[in-house]
């Protein structure tokens, strides 16, 4: 089993199909996955804390919007802001593929203090419960990376390292012979989609000027959604040990503290994303991981500290459930 992981090609096409101009994506599908699938732990919440379900499918479309919205935007000015110079209409392409999860940090708190604001819950009181839903998001999202073949990490000799053929931007001149576990890859063409295309070449083929190889580097993605995994297992567990009592700010506090401390810490495992920082100390992912641990950890020292208002509040509506096809909005 060791030996299959050491030189596992991952060659998968990221497009599952095409549908007339429609395309279905692995990345999309598993982007909504994490919608799908947190949906009904929501809802577990909500019911277990007294607070009515139908909040879930108000929240979440916020939620959504402050999602895509902040990550496309977070990607843009993060790391393409020339983009918004040379090709603005490629800002609203998003199935062109970019987008950042500090976008994504920023967008959806303001999307749950919009909800907040709007429907009287205390705001720190929904991120807490949101933590654990973006969470499951986050490990999905980092599926779809690793189904997208991006990235990925520096070249590795770990057992457990994965060949990225199609990853053309961080392909490496042909040698000979080859390192264990390398692929030959055609030079990557552009289609006339704006996708790039790759193929692997047999391995016997003679190396010519300018053939490109694969070499096994190390699945950050799969780091990454594994870690997302166990993180939702602890928020879970806080959460169910107190659930209504859940002192405000805690969930919260030790999302952005442990999310980010293993996002600073496994860049360093992970290639550059963008030219711009090759040369720099700390990668832009670092930089900007920064202070959602600072925040996470001012979030924890305030715990407990506010007795007029130790766990927040939301509306314990589930004693007087709506009538079907009723939408109540509190002004």
């Amino acid at each position: 089993m060791t030996v299959l992981l050491a030189y596992l090609v991952w060659d998968m096409d990221p497009v599952i199909t095409q549908l007339g101009p429609l395309t279905l994506r692995w990345y999309g599908l598993l982007f909504m996955m994490g919608f799908v699938l947190g949906t009904p732990v929501f809802q577990h919440i909500f019911r277990t804390e007294r607070v009515s379900p139908h909040w879930v499918d108000v929240l979440t479309l916020y939620v959504l919007v402050g999602t895509v919205v902040g990550a496309r935007l977070g990607h843009v000015l993060f790391y393409e802001p020339e983009m918004l110079l040379t090709d603005p209409l490629e800002v609203f392409k998003i199935w062109h593929g970019g987008l950042a999860s500090h976008g994504a940090t920023v967008g959806i708190p303001l999307a749950c203090w919009l909800f907040a604001r709007r429907h009287q819950f205390d705001v720190l009181w929904v991120l807490d419960r949101i933590v654990l839903v973006v969470a499951i998001g986050g490990a999905l999202i980092r599926l779809g990376n690793f189904m997208n073949s991006e990235i990925g990490g520096y070249p590795s000799t770990v057992p457990w390292a994965v060949v990225f053929p199609r990853d053309t931007g961080h392909l490496l001149p042909a040698t000979r012979p080859l390192p264990a576990g390398t692929v030959l890859v055609a030079r990557p063409a552009l289609l006339p989609t704006g996708e790039v295309s790759s193929r692997v070449l047999p391995a016997t083929m003679p190396i010519g000027p300018g053939m490109l190889m694969a070499v096994p580097r190390h699945p950050t993605q799969l780091y990454e959604a594994l870690y997302c995994v166990l993180l939702v297992a602890l928020l879970y567990g806080v959460w169910n040990r107190t659930k209504e009592r859940t002192p405000r700010g805690l969930l919260l506090g030790l999302f952005l503290v442990l999310l980010f401390t293993q996002r600073f810490l496994g860049e360093i495992l992970k290639e550059a994303q963008v030219d711009f920082e090759k040369d720099n100390l700390l990668n832009q992912g670092q930089l900007l991981s920064l202070l959602p641990i600072l925040v996470g950890l001012w979030l924890l020292w305030r715990v407990g500290k506010d007795a007029q208002n130790p766990y927040g509040y939301a509306p314990r509506d589930t004693d007087e459930p709506l009538p079907t096809g009723q939408i109540v909005v509190n002004g």
